[in-house]
């Protein structure tokens, strides 16, 4: 007969932490997020760690190039989406190694034949007012002008106008060639009282602009994820049918690290990926694999050769794995029993390897809670759909604004090679939905409340490190009723902001 769990499987939602004595060192500033993304031997330090223990979800709708550099520049790693061509994901991953710190590609681009309402479109699509103008209208053609909300009024123009018409001129427009530092080009900035100052190459075409509003931004992310030569970090997605040709140009475009983006990990076919990327490659290039929900999946991922192991099964918000297949295990027990097992791994072995929870989180302190049952960094895909950086549109839905979101094994997403058994190439069924999440702005502006409150819960046990918090933190499962006295009730609320804030 098959065999049974005795524990039910369990949610984030079942535990709270029950505090622990806080030292007058346990505030928020003192508390260190730094967690290891790849495996170590015991006493060593591994090849790449983060400055904060967030990672985004390997899906069309949240990881592009966009989302690589935002999430570089808070600490995390954001990881390219795989379920594109071959060329266009290394294309993204080079953009982002090639990303300096300041320098902004373009992404509002017109040439002098378009019209005013051109301008207005573009402005209403990407939210920005400095449009280049370009002979050929890409972001790198030969600069001709630049457009600011300065350069027209809707009340006075045609609409029709021609943006060669009320541009301002290349001539007019004060410059830096390529080559010019941040610090220099912020120099002129200020020396100019500039807005913008675009970067040009010897042939007047734009490589990028640099922002005066950035120069703040810049020194406000002192948690930035760099490698050894200054760039940002950043990961990529495979799969288990095309790694031979995937995997060089994703290391030849700079991918400082690689995973597999699977359904299911516990499979031959992800231990073959593994080890032609180490045959090839040997321990430099380094890969994660997953998902798995129990120890003998963790083992047999980590005899593999996997650099960290990612854990969930049907537990993300568009995913319906669970309820087409009747495959996976609730988030909470999944971790709880990898983080067992790694930790087991590590004591017969002294070979760390990290791992990642992937799915099931709803509320904020739900990330506190998986990294308090051992998981060493969070892999999100909704959370970080919500903003600009996600690769989706914004639209009005009864007067609100939201972000389109959906799921790899979705109808629209067709990523079929996620959910490979090795048949035939097509998705045969669907395994995700097609969604709207609430917009929320900018990643800078709202990721760092949900760290105040990891941190602010790490001090609650006294706690000032991940491994610091695994080793105090105590849990409780707690009851439905319970569930309901943990938020307001009984009052009636004055506005709706608490459930903005809750409810995410």
């Amino acid at each position: 007969m098959a065999y049974y769990f005795e524990e039910p499987s369990r949610t984030f939602s079942e535990y709270l932490l029950v505090p622990g004595y806080s030292s007058t060192e346990c505030t928020v500033d003192n508390v260190s997020l730094k967690t290891p993304i790849t495996k170590f031997k015991r006493g060593q330090e591994p090849a790449i760690s983060m400055n904060i223990p967030l990672t985004s979800a390997i899906m069309q709708s949240v990881s592009g190039e966009k989302m690589g550099v935002a999430l570089a520049k808070e600490g995390g790693i954001a990881f390219i989406y795989g379920s594109q061509s071959i060329e266009d994901q290394a294309a993204m991953v080079k953009r982002v190694k090639m990303h300096k710190a300041g320098f902004v590609t373009s992404d509002s681009n017109v040439t002098p034949e378009n019209t005013l309402e051109d301008v207005l479109v573009l402005k209403e699509k990407t939210g920005h007012s400095t449009v280049a103008v370009t002979k050929d209208g890409s972001a790198h053609g030969e600069l001709l002008g630049m457009i600011t909300s300065r350069d027209y009024r809707i009340s006075r123009m045609d609409v029709k106008t021609k943006v060669k018409e009320f541009m301002t001129p290349i001539d007019k427009i004060i410059y830096a060639l390529e080559g010019t530092t941040l610090k220099e080009a912020n120099n002129i900035i200020w020396d100019n009282k500039l807005n913008t100052l675009p970067i040009i190459d010897k042939n007047k075409h734009l490589v990028a602009f640099v922002f005066r509003k950035d120069y703040d931004l810049h020194k406000e992310n002192p948690n930035a994820l760099l490698d050894k030569d200054k760039r940002y970090i950043v990961g990529a997605g495979i799969n288990t049918r095309d790694y031979k040709e995937r995997v060089p140009a994703l290391i030849e475009a700079g991918a400082d690290l690689l995973c597999i983006d699977s359904s299911e990990g516990f499979s031959e076919w992800q231990k073959l990926t593994i080890e032609y990327i180490k045959e090839t490659y040997g321990a430099s290039v380094k890969v994660g694999a997953g998902n798995v929900v129990d120890e003998a999946g963790f083992n047999f991922l980590a005899q593999a050769g996997a650099d960290f192991i990612k854990v969930g099964i049907g537990g993300g918000s568009i995913c319906i794995t669970r309820e087409t297949k009747g495959i996976g295990r609730g988030q909470a027990t999944a971790v709880i029993d990898v983080a067992k097992a790694r930790d087991k791994y590590f004591a017969e072995t002294d070979e760390y390897i990290p791992i990642c929870s992937d799915g099931g989180i709803v509320l904020d302190y739900h990330m506190t809670l998986a990294l308090a049952m051992g998981s060493d960094f969070i892999m999100l895909g909704r959370y970080f759909s919500r903003f600009d950086e996600s690769p989706t549109n914004i639209i009005t839905i009864n007067g609100n604004y939201m972000k389109e979101y959906w799921g790899e094994g979705s109808a629209r997403a067709r990523n079929w090679q996620r959910y490979d058994m090795g048949g035939d190439a097509k998705l045969s069924f669907e395994e995700g939905v097609d969604s709207y999440v609430p917009y929320a702005g900018s990643i800078h502006d709202s990721l760092p409340q949900s760290l105040s409150k990891i941190k602010s819960a790490m001090c609650n046990c006294g706690a000032l490190s991940i491994k610091e918090l695994q080793d105090k933190a105590r849990l409780t499962l707690v009851s439905a009723t319970s569930i309901v006295e943990g938020g307001a009730h009984d009052v009636v609320l004055k506005d709706s902001s608490y459930n903005n804030n809750n409810n995410r």
